[in-house]
């Protein structure tokens, strides 16, 4: 059986943070050789063909006659912020729900469907969406189309499959915050970042949480989230326009609307008030950290391409800003990073330091700011900001070759920003991202804005959890 995987943290696996718990961003590329600062790369807009069924689901087709595989992936409009008060972690548990038994289909046979033709599945669960990915030969898309509509319809949801995935998220959840040993660190960005907006409750759930759901409460919950009205078809790679429409409407066009509306999250998040510091311990915790969050914008705003660049300048590679001041030249951090998490409601801004040698948490707080400070006051060579920019540029396209890569930048597009159309206007703005853009954003959403520091360190003997 593959291990499903998720993810409570997109923008985390982007900057390096922390090992990634699911696998669909793209990743940075660190060292790719600079262009000229005058030149700009025209990229073809990927083609895109887009309707929405009778019955409310978005479909969206790109084709690509060089290949011979193709992506289907269905995206639902459900994450970490539409878990339940007191139930975090049911859009993480459906992530792995999914792959058990329907009304024809037995457990696990979506991985006979793709890995023994040669192909793969995943899937990943985000703070706004819970993602399925499949990637087989061309030959074998109608009956991906037919299992990705059999589990949106009839899903197996007993006390036995909930019990088994339930076991297998707990686990997931020790693996990944209780025994690494910043987990507890990481997994805490959501929770004291945000004051009121659900994306303060992580989405790999809690173990409390979990054991306190009911059968109910997971049926309840699927027939909300899992209905074609809530969820994006997207298919990309080698395959004949008129054929899959023909068979998305054989498999998905009779799937039922259901009468009552798709809840939506609209809290609007405060603006934070006033700093904050916090003592944080661990039971496992080798060397202190400090990490630093902001708030951020939501993703789609104008200044996320300069977000971006900014966090690559900062900590993509090892010739990053943090890199180089805090770990090879001051000695004083085994690691450093910077990143923006920016969601479909709103964001963090986070950067993070782990000590190396007896310095404290709090001593790693000021070399932080120093570098940060400056790349948002001093000069920015150009042949630093073209590098990075080339590195994110080149990331994208490459990932955009592959059918499943192009297919994931379709999905953020619609998905986050409601708009698919945005994969094709993302490039240019990220190539016409300035200097000055990358002070302007640090400035507002850093220097001049309230911040909540925590200082990581290992519990002391004897101390109460």
């Amino acid at each position: 059986m593959t291990m499903k995987t998720t993810t409570n943290d997109v923008a985390r696996m982007q900057s390096g943070l922390v090992a990634p718990i699911g696998r669909r961003t793209l990743l940075l590329a660190a060292s790719a050789l600079a262009l000229p600062v005058w030149a700009q790369l025209a990229v073809p807009p990927l083609p895109l063909t887009q309707r929405t069924l009778a019955n409310g689901l978005q479909v969206i087709a790109s084709p690509d006659p060089r290949a011979a595989t193709v992506s289907v992936q269905v995206w639902y409009r459900v994450g970490g912020k539409d878990d339940p008060v007191g139930r975090s972690g049911f859009a993480h548990l459906f992530e792995h729900m999914m792959f058990k038994a329907t009304r024809h289909m037995k457990a696990e046979q979506f991985d006979r469907l793709t890995e023994d033709v040669g192909g793969m599945n995943n899937a990943f669960t985000a703070e706004d969406m819970t993602g399925y990915e499949a990637l087989v030969p061309s030959n074998h898309l109608e009956r991906i189309l037919w299992a990705e509509a059999e589990r949106m319809s009839s899903l197996t949801v007993d006390q036995a499959n909930f019990d088994s995935e339930r076991l297998v998220v707990q686990e997931e959840f020790r693996q990944r915050v209780l025994a690494e040993p910043y987990g507890l660190l990481f997994n805490a960005m959501a929770s004291e970042g945000f004051e009121r907006h659900p994306y303060k409750r992580p989405v790999i759930g809690s173990i409390e949480d979990l054991n306190a759901a009911t059968l109910d409460d997971v049926r309840r919950f699927h027939a909300t989230y899992y209905r074609p009205d809530n969820a994006v078809l997207i298919v990309t790679g080698g395959f004949d326009a008129r054929q899959l429409d023909a068979w998305v409407d054989r498999y998905f066009g009779g799937l039922q609307r259901p009468a009552t509306p798709v809840p939506r999250v609209n809290v609007q998040e405060p603006r934070l008030a006033r700093d904050r510091v916090v003592a944080l311990t661990g039971a496992n915790v080798p060397l202190p950290a400090a990490l630093l969050i902001w708030q951020a914008p939501k993703v789609a705003s104008p200044d996320t391409k300069a977000l971006r660049v900014a966090q690559a300048l900062l900590s993509a590679g090892e010739s990053s800003r943090l890199n180089e001041a805090l770990v090879y030249r001051q000695n004083i951090a085994q690691s450093a990073g910077f990143e923006a998490a920016q969601y479909a409601d709103a964001g963090l801004l986070i950067a993070f330091a782990i000590a190396a040698g007896k310095q404290r948490a709090e001593q790693l707080v000021a070399p932080l700011m120093h570098e940060i400070t400056r790349l948002a006051t001093g000069p920015i060579a150009a042949a630093e900001l073209d590098k990075v920019k080339t590195g994110l540029l080149t990331a994208a396209l490459v990932a955009r070759e592959t059918p499943q890569g192009r297919a994931s930048a379709i999905g953020q597009a619609v998905v986050l920003q409601g708009d698919a159309n945005a994969v094709n206007r993302e490039l240019s703005e990220l190539q016409a991202v300035t200097a000055a853009d990358v002070q302007r954003v640090l400035k507002t959403h850093v220097l001049d804005a309230r911040r909540v520091t925590i200082h990581y360190t290992q519990k002391k003997k004897g101390a109460k959890s």
